[in-house]
């Protein structure tokens, strides 16, 4: 197969990298250029292992994160997207804030059409709680 010039510049698809980020602001969360970019179609990306902290107890939360996006001029990597999501395993942080930062962070390096991050967060002390996160807000 011919090598894309466009995917030349990632830095971790198809290289042998284990070592995870430590946390999110080490992560590099890498795009790529949107074969069919006058098309709207949605792309799911389900992370069902998501892991971090409660920022009070210490405790771990565990969590199923859903990533629908209409993609703009790019699209994410998914093994930069997995250690980015993998680097939250030691970020202490609620879990409402985790998916809202997931959220800005993909907006910021994709600029896609359309996003939802929801996170349905594994239930503590009885209660279930899910978050979800559109871009653009509705108005």
């Amino acid at each position: 197969m011919a090598e894309r010039e466009d995917l030349k510049n990632l830095s971790l698809l198809g290289k042998p990298e284990t070592r995870l980020p430590s946390c999110p602001e080490e992560a590099q969360l890498e795009v790529f250029p949107n074969q069919r970019p006058g098309r709207k179609y949605w792309i799911t990306l389900n992370c069902p292992e998501f892991s971090s902290l409660c920022p009070v107890t210490g405790q771990p939360d565990s969590a199923r994160i859903l990533i629908r996006y209409v993609p703009g001029e790019t699209c994410v990597e998914t093994k930069s997207l997995k250690f980015y999501l993998a680097s939250f395993r030691n970020q202490p942080a609620f879990n409402e804030e985790i998916v809202n930062r997931i959220l800005d962070d993909l907006v910021r390096i994709m600029k896609p059409q359309e996003l939802v991050v929801r996170g349905e967060f594994a239930p503590r002390g009885g209660i279930q709680l899910t978050t979800e996160a559109t871009y653009p807000e509705p108005s």
